[in-house]
C-alpha cells in the first residue's frame, strides 16, 4: 500500500456456516459493511485504499465469546503445578514434589499447584500427608472448581490458617485466604493476564465476561490504558464494589470511557453454594455418606439476604449472575429473580428440578453453562449424585424448553478454549468414552449461536467487525472424535483489525 492509510478490508472467497456460496466481507471503521457476491461487496469498497485479503474458501462466524472467566486466575493457573491428572492424594504429593526437587519456588514464596479433584479419590488429602513429602517448604493446592484449598502444614503458616487444620479447607473456610497466593505485582499479573488474552485470541475469542473476584472495573481500565486490547472484557462487579460503580452510574452493559470501546460493565456476580467435586453444591437431598449440617451442602448466601441484594442491583440498572450448582439453590435463586424482577443469568445451573427448568424461559433468566465441567464431573456426579445425573448439566431440556443459553468456561476451571465448551456440548464425550448422557446433547447450531454473544451465525451487515476465521467448516468436524475441540483457527478479527492472524 505504499504506506497509505487502509481505509477498509475486503475478506474474499470467504464461506459462510450453511451457505453453499463464497461470499466477500467487507470491513469499514470497524463494523461489516457488506456480505455479499464479489459484484456487490467489491463494488461497495470502493476507492484504493482498500487491502484485499483473500481467504480461499475457510469459513467465517462471529467472534466467539467465553460468558465465565476469573482471568487472574487463569493467568496464574497457566503457571501453576498441573494437578488435574492425579487420580489420588498420593499421586498428586508425587507430582508436587517432583516439581519441588525440579523447580523449587523462590525464597519465601510457596509451591502453589492447580487443578486436583478429589471427589474420587481411595484415599484423603491431609497436610501431614503434604509435610512427610515437602518438609517446610509451603505447598498451597488449589481444586480444579477454586472452591478448595489443600495445604501443607507451612502453606496453612503462610497464608495465615494456622496449624490447627488438617490442611483441607473448603468454600467459607478457604476463600478469605485465596488472596495470600493469588497477589502478584500488577504489572507482572497483567502481563500474563495479556499473554492469556492473546493466547484466547488464538482460538477465535473476541470477548470474555470476567468474574474476576477483585475490582475488575479498575483492573481493566488499567490493563487496557497499558495497551492490553486483544478481548472486549465485560467486567463483573461483587458486592464488595458494588457502591462504586452505583456511584458512576453505570449499568450492566455501558461502555467504559477511555478504553476504546473494549470494556463494558457487566453483571452484579453473586455465589450462593458451592461445587459437586468439594460436595457443597446445596441440594435437595444430601451427599452419601455425609450426615449433619453441611450434608446436603452449603448456602452461603441465603434468599433473605440474595433478594434484597438483587433487588439493589436492578434499581440501579445492573442485572445479576447467579452461581448456582446444586438443585437447591437454583430454585432459590429462580425464586429471587422472580421476587425481584431482575434480570440477568443463573451462573453454572449444574443440577436443576424438572420443575425448575421452564421457569429459567418464563422468567427470562439466561443459563449460563459451561459443558466441558460435565465431561469433567461425570463420574464425581455419578458418586454423589446417583439416580440424580439425567438432570444434571440439561442442556438439550433448556434450550427445547426455550431458555436463552450462553457457554462459558469458567477457566481456569476449564481451559479458555470455546471450541473445548462446543465440542462437550455437541458430543457430551471426551477422551473416548461413550456419551453421558446423550439426550442432552446440543447441535452444532445452537452451541455456536450460544458462543457468539448473541450474534447471528450468518455474518451480516451492520454489526461489529468481530470475526473468526476457520481453516475447516465446522460441520465437517462434527463426527470426527474431538474433532471441534481442535478446530483450527486461521484468524481473529476484532473490530476490523487482526489480534490473530496465522496465515
Amino acid at each position: 500500500m505504499n504506506g497509505t492509510p487502509v481505509e477498509a478490508v475486503l475478506l474474499t472467497d470467504a464461506r459462510l456456516v450453511g451457505a453453499a456460496r463464497a461470499v466477500d466481507v467487507l470491513v469499514r471503521d470497524g463494523r461489516i459493511q457488506a456480505v455479499g457476491p464479489r459484484t456487490s461487496a467489491d463494488g461497495r469498497a470502493g476507492g484504493a485504499n482498500v487491502e484485499r485479503i483473500d481467504l480461499g474458501g475457510r469459513t467465517v462466524v462471529p467472534g466467539l465469546w467465553d460468558a465465565h472467566t476469573h482471568m487472574t486466575q487463569w493467568a496464574l493457573a497457566r503457571r501453576r503445578v498441573d494437578l488435574s491428572g492425579a487420580s489420588s492424594a498420593a499421586e498428586a504429593v508425587a507430582i508436587v514434589a517432583r516439581q519441588l526437587a525440579e523447580q523449587p519456588p523462590p525464597d519465601g514464596l510457596p509451591l502453589v499447584g492447580h487443578g486436583f479433584r478429589d471427589g474420587l479419590w481411595p484415599d484423603v488429602p491431609t497436610a501431614a500427608l503434604l509435610d512427610a513429602a515437602v518438609g517446610q517448604t509451603p505447598v498451597v493446592l488449589v481444586s480444579g472448581d477454586l472452591h478448595t484449598g489443600w495445604l501443607s502444614s507451612a502453606g496453612l503458616r503462610f497464608v495465615g490458617a494456622g496449624e490447627s487444620s488438617t490442611g483441607l479447607l473448603r468454600e467459607g473456610a478457604w476463600m478469605p485466604f485465596t488472596a495470600a497466593i493469588d497477589h502478584v505485582p500488577d504489572a507482572v499479573a497483567d502481563t500474563w493476564v495479556d499473554e492469556a488474552a492473546r493466547a484466547a485470541a488464538a482460538r477465535g475469542v473476541v470477548g470474555v465476561v470476567d468474574y474476576e473476584i477483585a475490582d475488575n472495573l479498575d483492573v481493566w481500565r488499567r490493563r487496557m490504558a497499558h495497551g492490553s486490547t486483544a478481548l472486549r472484557v465485560r467486567a463483573g462487579v461483587w458486592e464488595a464494589y458494588l457502591d462504586r460503580v452505583v456511584a458512576e452510574e453505570l449499568a450492566t452493559g455501558d461502555v467504559v470511557v477511555g478504553t476504546g470501546g473494549l470494556l463494558a460493565q457487566g453483571p452484579l456476580k453473586v455465589i450462593t453454594d458451592g461445587s459437586l467435586n468439594s460436595r457443597t453444591a446445596f441440594c435437595v437431598e444430601p451427599y452419601p455418606g455425609l450426615t449433619g449440617d453441611g450434608a446436603r451442602g452449603v448456602l452461603s448466601i441465603p434468599p433473605d439476604l440474595l433478594i434484597p441484594l438483587m433487588g439493589y442491583a436492578r434499581a440501579h440498572g445492573l442485572t445479576s449472575a447467579i452461581h448456582a450448582i446444586g438443585d437447591t439453590a437454583n430454585s432459590f435463586a429462580l425464586d429471587a429473580f422472580a421476587a425481584t424482577g431482575a434480570r440477568g443469568s443463573i451462573e453454572h445451573a449444574q443440577l436443576l428440578d424438572p420443575a425448575d427448568v421452564p421457569r429459567f424461559a418464563a422468567l427470562g433468566v439466561v443459563a449460563s453453562v459451561q459443558p466441558e465441567q460435565a465431561m469433567d464431573d461425570r463420574d464425581v456426579a455419578e458418586r454423589h449424585w446417583p439416580g440424580r445425573t439425567d438432570r444434571a448439566f440439561m442442556f438439550r431440556a433448556l434450550v427445547d424448553a426455550g431458555v436463552t443459553l450462553v457457554l462459558g468456561s469458567d477457566a481456569p476451571v476449564a481451559p479458555l478454549d470455546p471450541w473445548i465448551a462446543i465440542d462437550a456440548g455437541v458430543t457430551r464425550a471426551r477422551d473416548g468414552r461413550e456419551p453421558w448422557h446423550p439426550e442432552q446433547r446440543l447441535d452444532l447450531r445452537t452451541a455456536l449461536a450460544s458462543s457468539t454473544d448473541g450474534r447471528p451465525l450468518a455474518v451480516a451487515a451492520g454489526g461489529p467487525a468481530d470475526l473468526a476465521v476457520l481453516d475447516v467448516d465446522p460441520d465437517d468436524q462434527v463426527d470426527a472424535p474431538g474433532g471441534l475441540r481442535a478446530m483450527p483457527v486461521a484468524g481473529t478479527m476484532l473490530a476490523g483489525r487482526w489480534t490473530h492472524r496465522g496465515f
